[in-house]
Protein backbone atom coordinates (compact mmCIF):
# COMPACT_ATOMS: atom_id res chain seq x y z
CA UNK A 1 0.00 0.00 0.00
CA UNK A 2 0.94 3.57 -0.53
CA UNK A 3 1.54 5.13 2.63
CA UNK A 4 0.52 8.87 1.55
CA UNK A 5 -2.46 8.44 0.28
CA UNK A 6 -3.73 5.11 1.18
CA UNK A 7 -7.03 4.44 0.50
CA UNK A 8 -8.91 5.26 -3.30
CA UNK A 9 -12.70 5.93 -4.45
CA UNK A 10 -13.29 4.24 -8.06
CA UNK A 11 -16.87 4.45 -9.60
CA UNK A 12 -16.77 1.47 -11.53
CA UNK A 13 -18.83 0.41 -14.89
CA UNK A 14 -20.36 -3.16 -14.45
CA UNK A 15 -21.92 -3.58 -17.55
CA UNK A 16 -24.03 -0.95 -19.80
CA UNK A 17 -26.76 1.20 -18.49
CA UNK A 18 -26.16 -0.24 -14.89
CA UNK A 19 -25.06 1.98 -12.24
CA UNK A 20 -22.20 2.29 -11.71
CA UNK A 21 -20.58 0.77 -8.34
CA UNK A 22 -18.63 2.36 -6.05
CA UNK A 23 -15.70 0.82 -4.75
CA UNK A 24 -13.33 1.87 -1.93
CA UNK A 25 -9.54 -0.10 -2.53
CA UNK A 26 -5.82 0.58 -0.89
CA UNK A 27 -3.44 2.01 -3.01
CA UNK A 28 -0.67 -0.49 -4.20
CA UNK A 29 3.17 0.47 -4.05
CA UNK A 30 4.30 1.93 -7.42
CA UNK A 31 6.30 -0.20 -9.52
CA UNK A 32 9.37 0.90 -11.50
CA UNK A 33 7.95 3.85 -14.01
CA UNK A 34 4.58 4.33 -12.42
CA UNK A 35 3.37 7.90 -11.22
CA UNK A 36 0.13 7.92 -8.47
CA UNK A 37 -1.88 10.94 -9.38
CA UNK A 38 -4.33 12.31 -7.97
CA UNK A 39 -7.54 12.89 -10.49
CA UNK A 40 -8.91 16.78 -10.32
CA UNK A 41 -11.07 16.29 -13.32
CA UNK A 42 -12.15 14.25 -15.93
CA UNK A 43 -14.82 14.58 -18.71
CA UNK A 44 -17.13 12.21 -20.12
CA UNK A 45 -15.82 11.57 -24.01
CA UNK A 46 -18.40 10.04 -26.50
CA UNK A 47 -16.72 6.63 -26.18
CA UNK A 48 -17.47 6.56 -22.56
CA UNK A 49 -21.30 6.70 -23.58
CA UNK A 50 -20.81 4.17 -26.45
CA UNK A 51 -19.44 1.78 -23.94
CA UNK A 52 -22.47 2.67 -20.98
CA UNK A 53 -24.68 3.06 -23.34
CA UNK A 54 -23.99 -0.54 -25.44
CA UNK A 55 -22.21 0.36 -28.84
CA UNK A 56 -19.24 -0.70 -27.99
CA UNK A 57 -17.56 -3.63 -26.38
CA UNK A 58 -15.53 -3.14 -23.33
CA UNK A 59 -13.95 -5.40 -20.49
CA UNK A 60 -16.13 -4.90 -17.18
CA UNK A 61 -15.61 -4.13 -14.31
CA UNK A 62 -13.48 -1.27 -15.47
CA UNK A 63 -13.33 2.24 -14.57
CA UNK A 64 -14.17 4.38 -17.45
CA UNK A 65 -12.88 7.95 -17.96
CA UNK A 66 -9.36 8.53 -20.49
CA UNK A 67 -9.75 12.54 -20.39
CA UNK A 68 -7.80 13.52 -17.58
CA UNK A 69 -6.34 15.79 -15.30
CA UNK A 70 -4.23 15.40 -11.87
CA UNK A 71 -1.85 16.11 -9.36
CA UNK A 72 0.80 13.96 -8.67
CA UNK A 73 0.75 12.66 -5.06
CA UNK A 74 3.72 10.34 -6.11
CA UNK A 75 6.57 8.97 -8.59
CA UNK A 76 8.93 6.65 -9.04
CA UNK A 77 12.55 7.71 -9.21
CA UNK A 78 12.96 6.54 -13.47
CA UNK A 79 9.50 8.37 -13.96
CA UNK A 80 10.36 11.68 -16.37
CA UNK A 81 8.07 13.69 -17.90
CA UNK A 82 8.20 13.38 -21.95
CA UNK A 83 10.31 16.39 -22.37
CA UNK A 84 12.81 15.30 -20.18
CA UNK A 85 12.86 16.23 -16.17
CA UNK A 86 11.87 14.24 -13.11
CA UNK A 87 7.99 14.13 -12.34
CA UNK A 88 7.82 16.22 -8.90
CA UNK A 89 4.98 15.60 -6.11
CA UNK A 90 2.23 18.22 -6.55
CA UNK A 91 2.77 18.87 -10.52
CA UNK A 92 -0.38 19.28 -12.13
CA UNK A 93 0.32 17.09 -15.11
CA UNK A 94 -1.66 15.61 -18.32
CA UNK A 95 -0.96 12.06 -20.09
CA UNK A 96 -1.41 10.69 -23.25
CA UNK A 97 -4.44 7.74 -23.58
CA UNK A 98 -2.29 4.97 -23.83
CA UNK A 99 1.04 3.54 -22.21
CA UNK A 100 3.55 0.97 -24.73
CA UNK A 101 7.05 0.02 -24.89
CA UNK A 102 9.03 3.25 -26.13
CA UNK A 103 11.39 0.59 -27.43
CA UNK A 104 8.84 -1.79 -29.91
CA UNK A 105 8.20 -2.73 -33.15
CA UNK A 106 4.79 0.07 -34.01
CA UNK A 107 7.26 2.61 -31.65
CA UNK A 108 9.96 2.99 -34.27
CA UNK A 109 7.77 2.81 -36.91
CA UNK A 110 6.42 6.12 -35.34
CA UNK A 111 2.60 4.83 -34.70
CA UNK A 112 2.76 3.52 -30.94
CA UNK A 113 -0.84 3.87 -30.43
CA UNK A 114 -0.61 0.82 -32.78
CA UNK A 115 2.02 -1.31 -30.38
CA UNK A 116 0.97 -4.64 -29.42
CA UNK A 117 1.41 -4.11 -25.92
CA UNK A 118 -0.64 -1.20 -25.94
CA UNK A 119 -2.63 -0.10 -22.04
CA UNK A 120 -5.18 2.48 -22.86
CA UNK A 121 -6.54 4.07 -19.87
CA UNK A 122 -9.98 3.83 -19.48
CA UNK A 123 -10.42 1.11 -21.37
CA UNK A 124 -9.33 -2.19 -19.28
CA UNK A 125 -10.80 -4.18 -16.80
CA UNK A 126 -9.92 -3.75 -13.08
CA UNK A 127 -6.89 -6.15 -12.14
CA UNK A 128 -4.04 -6.58 -9.40
CA UNK A 129 -1.65 -5.19 -12.42
CA UNK A 130 -4.50 -2.09 -13.27
CA UNK A 131 -6.00 -1.47 -9.73
CA UNK A 132 -6.28 2.09 -11.37
CA UNK A 133 -6.46 2.72 -14.76
CA UNK A 134 -9.09 5.40 -15.40
CA UNK A 135 -10.42 8.80 -14.78
CA UNK A 136 -13.92 8.02 -12.90
CA UNK A 137 -11.77 7.59 -9.60
CA UNK A 138 -9.95 9.40 -6.71
CA UNK A 139 -6.31 8.33 -8.06
CA UNK A 140 -4.80 6.73 -11.13
CA UNK A 141 -1.75 5.00 -11.40
CA UNK A 142 0.13 5.96 -14.48
CA UNK A 143 2.05 3.06 -16.16
CA UNK A 144 5.49 2.81 -17.14
CA UNK A 145 5.52 4.08 -20.76
CA UNK A 146 3.31 6.73 -20.56
CA UNK A 147 3.85 9.93 -22.20
CA UNK A 148 3.63 12.52 -19.43
CA UNK A 149 3.29 16.66 -19.58
CA UNK A 150 3.24 19.16 -17.10
CA UNK A 151 0.10 21.64 -16.91
CA UNK A 152 0.21 25.50 -16.38
CA UNK A 153 -2.38 26.55 -13.51
CA UNK A 154 -3.91 29.35 -15.46
CA UNK A 155 -5.55 26.44 -17.91
CA UNK A 156 -9.36 25.62 -16.43
CA UNK A 157 -10.01 22.24 -15.53
CA UNK A 158 -12.78 22.21 -17.65
CA UNK A 159 -10.37 23.32 -20.58
CA UNK A 160 -7.41 20.71 -19.67
CA UNK A 161 -9.21 17.65 -19.13
CA UNK A 162 -9.86 17.38 -23.09
CA UNK A 163 -5.95 17.94 -24.16
CA UNK A 164 -5.37 14.75 -24.47
CA UNK A 165 -8.11 12.78 -25.88
CA UNK A 166 -9.81 15.33 -28.20
CA UNK A 167 -7.17 18.50 -29.32
CA UNK A 168 -4.08 15.75 -29.55
CA UNK A 169 -6.39 14.04 -32.18
CA UNK A 170 -6.76 17.11 -33.92
CA UNK A 171 -3.09 17.66 -33.64
CA UNK A 172 -2.48 14.88 -35.49
CA UNK A 173 -4.77 15.09 -37.95
CA UNK A 174 -2.96 18.60 -39.04
CA UNK A 175 0.09 17.00 -39.22
CA UNK A 176 -1.27 14.82 -41.69
CA UNK A 177 -2.56 17.79 -43.51
CA UNK A 178 0.90 19.10 -43.03
CA UNK A 179 1.40 23.04 -44.40
CA UNK A 180 -2.36 24.93 -43.89
CA UNK A 181 -1.43 28.51 -44.67
CA UNK A 182 -3.36 29.77 -47.17
CA UNK A 183 -5.43 26.47 -47.57
CA UNK A 184 -9.07 26.48 -47.52
CA UNK A 185 -10.70 23.76 -44.75
CA UNK A 186 -13.52 22.34 -44.44
CA UNK A 187 -14.45 20.53 -41.21
CA UNK A 188 -17.27 18.34 -41.56
CA UNK A 189 -19.05 17.58 -37.77
CA UNK A 190 -18.92 20.75 -35.07
CA UNK A 191 -18.87 18.88 -32.08
CA UNK A 192 -15.08 19.09 -29.88
CA UNK A 193 -13.23 17.37 -32.12
CA UNK A 194 -14.82 19.77 -35.13
CA UNK A 195 -15.06 22.82 -33.12
CA UNK A 196 -10.91 21.99 -31.95
CA UNK A 197 -10.49 21.73 -35.71
CA UNK A 198 -11.81 25.30 -36.51
CA UNK A 199 -9.74 26.57 -34.03
CA UNK A 200 -6.31 24.88 -34.53
CA UNK A 201 -6.80 25.72 -38.57
CA UNK A 202 -7.68 29.36 -37.96
CA UNK A 203 -4.79 29.63 -35.95
CA UNK A 204 -1.88 27.42 -38.24
CA UNK A 205 -3.23 30.26 -40.79
CA UNK A 206 -5.53 28.86 -43.28
CA UNK A 207 -6.65 31.15 -45.80
CA UNK A 208 -10.81 30.71 -44.42
CA UNK A 209 -12.12 27.69 -42.94
CA UNK A 210 -15.66 26.26 -43.35
CA UNK A 211 -17.90 24.26 -40.86
CA UNK A 212 -20.32 21.91 -41.71
CA UNK A 213 -23.01 20.22 -39.37
CA UNK A 214 -26.52 19.33 -39.14
CA UNK A 215 -27.31 21.16 -36.01
CA UNK A 216 -27.27 25.21 -36.70
CA UNK A 217 -26.79 25.58 -32.77
CA UNK A 218 -23.09 23.75 -32.96
CA UNK A 219 -22.51 25.89 -36.05
CA UNK A 220 -22.76 28.99 -34.39
CA UNK A 221 -20.18 27.84 -31.65
CA UNK A 222 -17.80 27.00 -34.83
CA UNK A 223 -18.17 30.29 -35.97
CA UNK A 224 -16.57 31.36 -32.16
CA UNK A 225 -14.06 29.05 -33.09
CA UNK A 226 -12.20 30.22 -36.13
CA UNK A 227 -14.61 29.13 -38.74
CA UNK A 228 -15.32 32.00 -41.29
CA UNK A 229 -18.56 30.31 -42.53
CA UNK A 230 -20.89 27.81 -41.70
CA UNK A 231 -23.55 25.45 -43.42
CA UNK A 232 -26.79 23.34 -42.58
CA UNK A 233 -25.35 20.21 -44.00
CA UNK A 234 -28.73 17.53 -44.28
CA UNK A 235 -30.76 15.35 -45.86
CA UNK A 236 -32.85 18.26 -47.21
CA UNK A 237 -29.92 20.92 -47.51
CA UNK A 238 -26.71 20.12 -49.41
CA UNK A 239 -24.66 23.53 -49.70
CA UNK A 240 -21.95 21.58 -51.88
CA UNK A 241 -22.34 23.98 -55.11
CA UNK A 242 -21.63 26.99 -52.44
CA UNK A 243 -18.77 25.56 -51.23
CA UNK A 244 -17.35 24.86 -54.93
CA UNK A 245 -18.32 28.45 -55.98
CA UNK A 246 -15.80 29.79 -52.88
CA UNK A 247 -12.91 28.62 -55.08
CA UNK A 248 -12.95 24.55 -54.05
CA UNK A 249 -11.21 23.19 -50.77
CA UNK A 250 -7.40 22.24 -50.24
CA UNK A 251 -8.62 20.12 -46.98
CA UNK A 252 -11.10 18.30 -45.66
CA UNK A 253 -11.24 16.93 -42.22
CA UNK A 254 -13.75 14.63 -41.28
CA UNK A 255 -14.93 14.63 -37.60
CA UNK A 256 -18.41 13.11 -38.29
CA UNK A 257 -17.59 9.52 -39.46
CA UNK A 258 -20.75 9.99 -41.71
CA UNK A 259 -20.26 8.30 -44.87
CA UNK A 260 -22.46 10.17 -46.67
CA UNK A 261 -21.01 12.84 -45.65
CA UNK A 262 -17.97 12.15 -46.52
CA UNK A 263 -19.32 10.91 -50.17
CA UNK A 264 -21.43 14.55 -50.12
CA UNK A 265 -18.41 16.78 -50.08
CA UNK A 266 -15.87 15.33 -51.58
CA UNK A 267 -15.93 16.27 -54.65
CA UNK A 268 -14.94 19.35 -53.12
CA UNK A 269 -11.56 18.90 -53.38
CA UNK A 270 -9.36 20.86 -55.67
CA UNK A 271 -6.58 19.48 -57.35
CA UNK A 272 -3.59 18.15 -54.95
CA UNK A 273 -6.51 18.16 -51.95
CA UNK A 274 -6.37 16.29 -48.95
CA UNK A 275 -9.15 14.10 -46.80
CA UNK A 276 -7.74 13.33 -43.30
CA UNK A 277 -10.37 10.76 -41.45
CA UNK A 278 -10.10 10.95 -38.25
CA UNK A 279 -14.33 10.45 -37.42
CA UNK A 280 -15.01 6.75 -38.56
CA UNK A 281 -14.48 4.97 -35.66
CA UNK A 282 -17.18 2.92 -35.70
CA UNK A 283 -18.83 0.48 -37.89
CA UNK A 284 -20.47 1.75 -41.33
CA UNK A 285 -21.17 0.92 -44.63
CA UNK A 286 -18.34 0.91 -47.08
CA UNK A 287 -17.29 4.51 -48.60
CA UNK A 288 -17.86 4.89 -52.65
CA UNK A 289 -14.69 6.87 -53.83
CA UNK A 290 -13.62 6.86 -57.19
CA UNK A 291 -10.33 5.71 -57.66
CA UNK A 292 -9.89 7.57 -61.20
CA UNK A 293 -11.05 10.95 -59.24
CA UNK A 294 -7.80 9.96 -56.42
CA UNK A 295 -5.82 9.42 -59.68
CA UNK A 296 -6.38 12.42 -61.58
CA UNK A 297 -7.11 15.44 -59.14
CA UNK A 298 -3.95 13.76 -56.71
CA UNK A 299 -6.01 13.43 -53.69
CA UNK A 300 -4.25 12.41 -51.16
CA UNK A 301 -6.66 10.34 -47.98
CA UNK A 302 -4.81 9.58 -44.53
CA UNK A 303 -6.92 8.39 -41.53
CA UNK A 304 -5.77 9.07 -37.93
CA UNK A 305 -6.75 6.61 -34.70
CA UNK A 306 -5.49 7.92 -31.88
CA UNK A 307 -2.45 10.31 -31.68
CA UNK A 308 1.35 10.37 -31.28
CA UNK A 309 2.73 11.64 -28.54
CA UNK A 310 3.94 14.82 -30.47
CA UNK A 311 0.86 15.37 -31.33
CA UNK A 312 -0.30 15.75 -27.25
CA UNK A 313 2.59 17.97 -26.86
CA UNK A 314 1.40 20.16 -30.07
CA UNK A 315 -2.21 20.66 -28.39
CA UNK A 316 -1.12 21.31 -24.60
CA UNK A 317 1.06 24.06 -26.16
CA UNK A 318 -2.08 25.59 -28.26
CA UNK A 319 -4.53 24.92 -25.51
CA UNK A 320 -2.45 26.86 -23.22
CA UNK A 321 -1.59 29.71 -25.64
CA UNK A 322 -4.70 29.88 -27.24
CA UNK A 323 -7.20 28.75 -24.50
CA UNK A 324 -8.51 32.44 -23.54
CA UNK A 325 -8.62 33.11 -27.89
CA UNK A 326 -11.78 30.90 -27.92
CA UNK A 327 -14.33 29.52 -25.52
CA UNK A 328 -13.33 26.33 -24.72
CA UNK A 329 -14.34 26.48 -21.18
CA UNK A 330 -17.99 26.59 -22.17
CA UNK A 331 -17.96 23.40 -23.81
CA UNK A 332 -18.38 21.49 -20.58
CA UNK A 333 -21.79 22.45 -19.56
CA UNK A 334 -22.20 20.49 -16.20
CA UNK A 335 -20.37 19.56 -13.86
CA UNK A 336 -20.89 16.96 -11.48
CA UNK A 337 -18.81 15.79 -8.21
CA UNK A 338 -17.46 11.83 -8.25
CA UNK A 339 -20.26 10.14 -6.56
CA UNK A 340 -22.45 11.58 -8.88
CA UNK A 341 -21.17 10.36 -11.90
CA UNK A 342 -24.81 8.12 -12.43
CA UNK A 343 -26.61 11.57 -13.22
CA UNK A 344 -23.32 12.90 -14.74
CA UNK A 345 -23.45 10.14 -17.47
CA UNK A 346 -27.63 10.25 -17.78
CA UNK A 347 -27.10 14.48 -18.49
CA UNK A 348 -24.07 13.41 -20.86
CA UNK A 349 -27.01 11.38 -23.34
CA UNK A 350 -28.45 14.62 -24.06
CA UNK A 351 -26.68 15.77 -27.52
CA UNK A 352 -26.92 19.13 -26.61
CA UNK A 353 -24.19 18.80 -23.71
CA UNK A 354 -20.70 19.01 -25.57
CA UNK A 355 -18.82 17.50 -22.67
CA UNK A 356 -19.86 17.18 -18.91
CA UNK A 357 -17.24 16.88 -16.69
CA UNK A 358 -16.47 15.09 -13.51
CA UNK A 359 -14.57 16.51 -10.70
CA UNK A 360 -12.91 14.77 -7.75
CA UNK A 361 -14.04 17.13 -4.82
Amino acid sequence: MHSDSPESLAMVFTAPGEKFEKRNGFIPDLQTGEVLVRISYSTICSSDLHTYCGRRHSPAPSILGHEIIGIVEAASESAHYYSGGAIQKGDRITWAVYAYDHKGEMAKMGVPQKSADLFKYGHHQISNEAPLGGGFASHCILKKGTDIFRLNADVPNEVAAPINCTHATIAGALRLAEDLENKKVLVIGSGMLGLSACAMSSIARADKVIALDQNPERLKLALEFGAEAAFVSSATENPLAEIQSQGGIDLIIDTSGSPDAIETFLPALTIGGRLILVGSVFKQRDLQINAEDIVRKLWTIRGLHNYGPQDLAYALNFIQEWHEKFPFQKLVSQSFALEDIDEAFSTAQNPEHIRVGVRNN
